[in-house]
């Protein structure tokens, strides 16, 4: 068999950070871990290749060579999906689909050949094994959740490290907690499963023995579900890991904000070598949390608990949402004022949206307000279900959201503002990649001669250097991040409903 794994393109979101990659000439952040995964339950002597249509493009002769074609996707990759799958019908090559898009909406792809749902390792086995009968089926659907035992290492030769700006692993699945909106909890379960410690250390070997250095992002939805096993077994010995070879990476992961209440297991995560962890805030609001059923976030100070992070070590990025129904119109200023005082700078705030799935799909369903399915793109102005406040007042406040945080003043300082309150582990240092001295005279240039935040750049600059000269390199990592967001909010900001062209339909949202 020759086998062609295709992930399709990935549209410019706060999430691709494709704005940032231009200044360390890398073509996406990171590779695409589950058809790795998945080609390595394929059979050792078939023949694999890897198209990454966020690396390069995708040709006819590359879909002629396959016997099958296997995809998988996010809800926002839907558009490249489609054009894919046309790609394959036209040129009569079969097509095999799996992965959280299709796992929640397969009955929009009647143009699939097989359908293998779920996870791989409970419903490829199965797809495989009717294949080598000839008798393969066209739906295959997991029952229950896997056992991660004996999940493969990921076939990293299918992908040039040098095009991608960190290398990722999964750790665990399932997340404890069931928010209204996530889908998680669907797609993997509630009860965290991890992978024995054993396979975790081969896969860091693998990478470290490839000669990658640098930033590696454990993808787990909720890294630290299983709190107690993380600290008896897996974080002591990544400390020990990393220190016999140097500290050769730096980790960052996606964590709920209870990890504030557990000292012990932010300082292990920090000696082990994690740098950075994302944290869905939400809202500050404490209706929107008790709505969405956030559970965890409720009934604390939030901006405590994020400096507390902070200051145990670990730089905090969020997650903000606004839509809530019961959202008050004060809730874009709260927002703000949040944000800024948090320091979170790297704020990944979007519009509410309703996924296949999730509780609240169900919900909205049940009320009669829904009007379409979720792009998956939650910085889109592509509401998909009818909103308590105002359409044009939500998205107006989520613009003015946009275009206050953003805005270099604004965000600059709130660089400034997490450097005095982050405490960065003792032995981390700084390892000088391919890119990174070019990436410095870029943002010289880019932002400190010809960008409109040069003020803001060069007062970053001189007082990091002088001041915090540990966190220089940061610091500018930061001020590519920020070129980046302010392009994605000036895109949002484009599609404003100020053109006279844009409104409110009853069927459709907004348009």
């Amino acid at each position: 068999m020759k086998i062609l794994l295709v992930y399709p393109y990935y549209p410019t979101t706060f999430w691709s950070f494709r704005n940032a990659m231009k200044f360390i000439d890398r073509k996406a952040s990171f590779p695409p871990l589950g058809l790795m995964t998945v080609a390595a339950m394929l059979p050792e002597s078939w023949d694999k290749r890897l198209v990454d249509m966020n690396v390069r493009s995708l040709e006819d002769d590359d879909l002629l060579w396959a016997d099958y074609v296997f995809i998988s996707a996010m809800t926002i990759q839907r558009p490249s999906v489609r054009e894919v799958l046309e790609r394959c019908r036209r040129l009569e090559v079969k097509t095999v689909a799996g992965g959280p898009l299709f796992t929640s909406c397969h009955e929009d792809f009647p143009e699939v050949d097989h359908l293998v749902l779920g996870e791989a390792e409970m419903t490829l086995p199965l797809f495989l094994k009717d294949l080598r009968r000839g008798m393969p089926r066209r739906l295959y659907v997991a029952e229950g959740w896997a056992p991660l035992d004996e999940t493969p290492a990921p076939l990293w030769d299918l992908v040039a490290m040098k095009d991608y700006a960190a290398m990722n692993i999964q750790y665990g699945r399932g997340c404890p907690f069931d928010c209204e909106f996530c889908d998680i909890t669907a797609l993997f379960g509630r009860k965290p499963r991890s992978k024995p410690l054993d396979r975790i250390l081969a896969e860091l070997q693998t990478l470290y023995v490839w000669g990658w250095k640098g930033a590696v992002f454990f993808v787990d939805d909720n890294f630290i579900g299983d709190k107690p096993k993380l600290k008896r077994e897996v974080l002591p010995a990544l400390i020990d890991w990393m220190k016999a070879r140097k500290y050769p990476f730096y980790f960052y992961t996606e964590a709920s904000i209870d990890l504030a209440d557990d000292p012990e297991l932010m300082e292990l995560m920090v000696r082990a070598g994690f740098e950075e962890v994302f944290i869905g805030i939400e809202t500050p609001h404490a209706e929107g949390l008790a709505e969405s059923g956030k559970v965890q976030n409720k009934n604390r100070d939030m901006i405590a608990a994020v400096k507390q992070i902070q200051q145990a070590g670990l730089q905090v990025h969020g997650g903000f949402i606004v839509g809530f129904d019961s959202d008050p119109a004060s809730i874009f200023d709260q927002q703000i004022r949040f944000i800024q005082e948090s320091g979170i700078v790297t704020a990944m705030v979007g519009v509410l949206s309703a996924l296949r799935g999730t509780k609240l799909y169900r919900r909205l369903e049940r009320e009669g307000r829904l009007l379409k399915d979720s792009s998956g793109d939650n910085t889109a102005i592509d509401i998909n279900f009818i909103p308590h406040m105002k359409p044009e007042v939500l998205i107006a406040g989520y613009q003015k959201i946009l275009n206050t945080i953003y805005d270099p003043k604004q965000y600059y300082q709130r660089v400034i503002q997490l450097f005095k309150e982050y405490r960065p582990r003792p032995q981390a240092s700084f390892h000088l990649q391919k890119g990174h001295l070019g990436a410095l005279f870029k943002t010289m240039l880019f932002l400190g001669v010809l960008g409109k935040e040069r003020f803001h750049y060069w007062k970053l600059f001189f007082w990091s250097l002088f001041r915090k000269p540990r966190l220089f390199p940061l610091a500018i990592t930061y001020a590519v991040y920020g070129f980046h967001f302010r392009k994605v909010a000036e895109k949002i900001k484009g599609c404003g409903m100020f053109d006279g062209n844009e409104g409110w339909d009853a069927k459709n949202g907004y348009v």
